[in-house]
């Protein structure tokens, strides 16, 4: 473990006038508070905290995050509190190790739309001092660089968080290299044979072709002192997630993957950059399409730097990023060149942005769907993993958007009423499909017409989170009358089931019970499927439901043949129901999933008997509360598909989701996700339906593709 007075050292490398005292202070009441707490590997807790803070002192940052990071465990893990750690340390102080706490305790590995909702709280915390994701960031690499110690199933867990969440997350606020390391250290877990073949490989190249990094950067090194350029250069091997993803991306094998070494040229002055790249382009062939300039334009977390790729010593295709000293800093630093210091003074790098303003305007973007996590998660990630191209208007403005942009995102990039009143667009002045891809370079001037609408099928095309936002905000308001009646009409068969008359004072009290504004919110949530009608007569009548529970057998005890301590769920790909025969696979970490007898995905495990458990269903009265999904096709007239919902509401089944597949000028296909009591109500349902003259085809859809 490092001790105070190295670590005071390597502050004091970059910043002189570092308060050596409050970082002592700080060790001191770390060491203290984590006192007798051990790590899995055995080690004292408190080296993980210290080794955070050297971590960050290669930053550059200043007393507070280094405090921060000594202290971000104690009010989580040791009996310090918020009020202690202000008294001691001041206010400042105390809020980023509170912030850090939180972020800690989202819980980011949970199920997707838990996930989602703490994603959005994940960025409203950075905005408030984005000096907490930058300890976060350090705690989570500290905690990759040592995850051998944890047991395989958490391993396993914090690796694909590190690769879904945090590493792309260190991409985006500018911090390459940590994002490298933190997807190469979580590859490593997920993928150990792939990893190993990689490197395999690179030791078996190398025999064959000797170590060509110093070779070649001898060559560029000698061509810019022939020029008279002052430049350091150096090269390095791609890490091996990164070669693995080139492979997996391009479909080519190790020996065909050509530019598996990246060089770097750091100039003095921004016209040396050019004059480095002409002298490159001169000396050896540029590879066509793999030229990217982000000197004239910057990538939104200020990077800065000229990307070519060329068939360099004996014809292997290398790249070369060519960058000023400042702007090596920022690559290198990211957000935290925002914070660095250098001799004693916060350091002004003209080219460092403060990514907070990135932030601020994703959290205000994603806003409007404020109860929609997933639709935010979604969003989040486009932002997140997307390349750049950049596009003008037709008066010469910049407009960037991701890889795979159409000219739809365009308009929405420009504004939501432009987006929203799209017909068409040109690209370079010749009309064009608005399914179009985007690329670098291009001019786009956007058609619009009064009166017309986002259409369903632009989801499909967009790429960008701000216009799938406002697509499906525009769908929803289109759709909400709509909406507004089915419910209302599910709402009346649902009451009459149970004996009781719908009145607008029943559904204002149920959504005032259900902490909904109003009866209408309550019913277009009826009628899109986001609430069950079931759902609000429990609000209204808890004790009626109660009653029809009595003597139903529990549906978390409804199987025979399972252990004391088994848990069971019903497969996705079958959805088997009560009466059906059954069987039941072991899963680690998910207890045992049951299939109908004759599901064909039970064929993958027929070679593994010690997994299969003897199922069967409790003989009985079971509740409606398995959910089996039917597609249907109906004729495109008007109130057919308020028909057909208050249809399966007669036969007492409950539409938990609805979701439209196909539409065409005469018909309908959709997916109705129906709750039912077992096999013979699913029979007595598709009979009713199948009668029914509107209803041209019904089945039960069970999928392979959806196993768990």
């Amino acid at each position: 473990m490092i001790d105070v007075e190295d670590l005071i050292a390597l502050v004091r490398n970059y910043n002189p006038q570092t308060n050596a005292d409050l970082i002592r202070r700080a060790y001191a009441y770390g060491l203290k508070m984590h006192e007798g707490q051990l790590r899995h590997s055995g080690e004292p807790y408190f080296t993980h905290p210290v080794a955070v803070a050297a971590i960050l002192t290669e930053q550059r940052l200043d007393d507070a995050t280094i405090v921060t990071a000594l202290l971000h465990d104690t009010i989580e893990d040791t009996g310090s509190t918020y009020i202690e750690v202000t008294e001691l340390f001041g206010e400042e102080i105390a809020e980023l190790v509170d912030g850090v706490t939180k972020l800690t305790n989202l819980q980011l590995s949970n199920a997707a739309s838990k996930q989602a909702e703490n994603f959005r709280k994940l960025f409203m915390a950075m905005s408030k001092d984005l000096r907490v994701i930058l300890v976060k960031l350090a705690d989570r690499l500290h905690n990759m660089r040592t995850i051998r110690s944890m047991r395989v199933e958490k391993q396993a867990q914090k690796a694909r968080e590190t690769m879904e969440i945090f590493a792309p997350l260190a991409g985006r606020m500018g911090m390459q290299w940590m994002r490298e390391e933190l997807e190469d250290l979580a590859f490593k877990v997920i993928n150990p044979e792939a990893r190993t073949s990689i490197i395999r490989r690179f030791v078996s190249l190398q025999k064959e072709t000797g170590d060509v990094i110093p070779k070649i950067t001898a060559d560029i090194r000698g061509l810019l002192e022939d020029e008279g350029i002052d430049a350091v250069v150096f090269g390095r091997a791609k890490r091996p997630y990164s070669i693995w993803r080139k492979m997996e991306e391009k479909q080519l094998a190790f020996s065909r993957l050509s530019d598996i070494y990246g060089f770097r040229v750091i100039t003095n002055s921004e016209m040396d950059c050019y004059r480095v790249l002409g002298l490159i382009h001169h000396r050896w062939r540029a590879v066509p399409t793999r030229f990217k300039d982000y000197i004239s334009q910057p990538k939104t977390n200020g990077y800065r730097s000229i990307h070519t790729t060329v068939s360099g010593r004996d014809g292997k295709r290398v790249e070369v990023q060519i960058r000023t000293r400042q702007m090596h800093e920022v690559a290198e630093a990211g957000v935290a060149a925002h914070w660095s210091y250098r001799d004693g003074e916060r350091a002004k790098n003209p080219f460092a942005v403060d990514p907070a303003k990135w932030l601020a305007s994703l959290n205000e973007r994603f806003s409007e769907g404020e109860g929609d996590h997933d639709e935010f998660l979604e969003n989040v990630k486009l932002e997140m993993y997307s390349d750049q191209v950049f596009c003008f208007t037709p008066k010469g403005d910049v407009v960037k958007l991701p890889k795979g942009a159409t000219p739809i995102d365009f308009a929405y990039a420009i504004h939501t009423r432009i987006g929203n009143s799209c017909v068409g667009a040109k690209i370079d002045g010749i009309r064009v499909p608005l399914w179009t891809r985007l690329k670098n370079g291009q001019s786009v001037e956007v058609i619009i017409a009064a009166g017309q609408r986002p259409q369903m099928t632009w989801l499909d095309i967009v790429v960008t989170g701000r216009a799938k936002g406002a697509i499906r905000k525009s769908l929803r308001e289109e759709d909400r009358d709509r909406f507004i009646k089915l419910g209302s009409e599910l709402a009346r068969v649902a009451f009459e089931h149970v004996g009781r008359k719908v009145t607008d004072k029943a559904l204002r009290t149920a959504a005032k019970t259900l902490g909904l504004p109003d009866e209408d919110e309550l019913l277009a949530r009826i009628g899109s499927a986001e609430l069950a009608a079931s759902e609000v007569l429990a609000a209204l009548y808890p004790e009626l439901a109660a009653r029809q529970n009595e003597s139903e057998i529990e549906p978390t005890r409804a199987v025979l043949g399972l252990g004391a301590d088994q848990s069971f769920s019903r497969a996705n790909c079958c959805q088997p129901l009560p009466g059906e025969r059954i069987v039941g696979i072991t899963y680690r970490g998910q207890g045992v999933v049951i299939h109908a007898i004759d599901c064909p995905a039970l064929a993958e495990f027929e070679d593994q008997p010690e997994r299969w458990v003897d199922l069967q269903w409790k003989s009985g009265r079971h509740p409606p509360a398995y959910t089996a999904t039917l597609k249907i096709t109906i004729s495109n007239d008007a109130g057919v598909l308020g028909h057909i919902c208050t249809l399966i509401g007669q036969q007492k089944a409950n539409i938990s989701d609805l979701k439209f597949i196909d539409r065409k000028p005469d018909f309908y296909s959709l997916l109705v996700e129906v709750e039912l009591c077992d096999a013979e109500h699913m029979h007595r349902l598709l009979n009713a339906l199948e009668a029914e003259s509107d209803v041209a085809q019904v089945s039960r859809i069970r999928e392979l593709s959806r196993k768990p």
